[in-house]
């Protein structure tokens, strides 16, 4: 199964990032960022593929989110996939470019694709999206970009990084506020016996 989306638009522009501001006696100062004003470059599209059971994952970036853009992103995949997989579940969404005719024909071209399109309104059942969360802080949190080709150099950069270091993708979250259990013996139920 591989989870497909694309995460955009995305603009040169600085990217607002975390900074430790320790306070300084009884008035403590505010994190400040420089005002970022105007446009610099023409937006672009990251379009995405992640397989969630090894966290591989790949990306392409784009200058616009079209049919014959996403059509080619997936030809892309095509080659990234390896021969050997039988079957390729790509779950998207229900995007217009996702189910345009020139996408319904890329699938006798290759039998082995199969859509699964997700409900309206469960964003949350793909699991690229809380990936983008982890590109977007690898690739583009607090820095300044003056030009698209500067993104997707940081993007390209990111997917690598990711792909050295990756692991499954497990979706939920993480419970980090757990009490943690005591060995022992457990504790007797309270019933009242008749």
């Amino acid at each position: 199964m591989i989870c497909l989306d694309e995460m955009g638009p995305q603009a040169s522009k600085s990217y607002p990032g975390r900074r430790l501001v320790r306070p300084a006696g009884p008035k403590a100062e505010r994190a400040t960022q420089e005002i970022d004003y105007g446009r610099r470059d023409v937006a672009g599209y990251v379009f995405g593929a992640l397989r969630a059971a090894t966290g591989d994952a790949f990306t392409a970036t784009y200058t616009g989110r079209t049919t014959a853009n996403w059509i080619d992103f997936l030809a892309q995949l095509e080659g990234w996939i390896d021969p050997a997989v039988e079957r390729v579940y790509a779950v998207v969404d229900n995007l217009n470019t996702h189910s345009a005719m020139d996408v319904l024909l890329f699938n006798p071209a290759h039998p082995r694709w199969e859509f699964v399109f997700q409900p309206k309104y469960a964003a949350y059942l793909n699991l690229i999206e809380p990936w983008w969360k982890v590109l977007r802080s690898l690739a583009l949190k607090g820095r300044r970009f003056d030009a698209w080709a500067e993104i997707e150099d940081a993007v390209t950069r990111a997917t690598a990084y990711w792909n050295a270091h990756k692991h499954p993708f497990v979706w939920g979250r993480r419970r980090r506020h757990r009490t943690p259990r005591r060995p022992g013996i457990a504790a007797v139920p309270n019933v009242a016996l008749i």
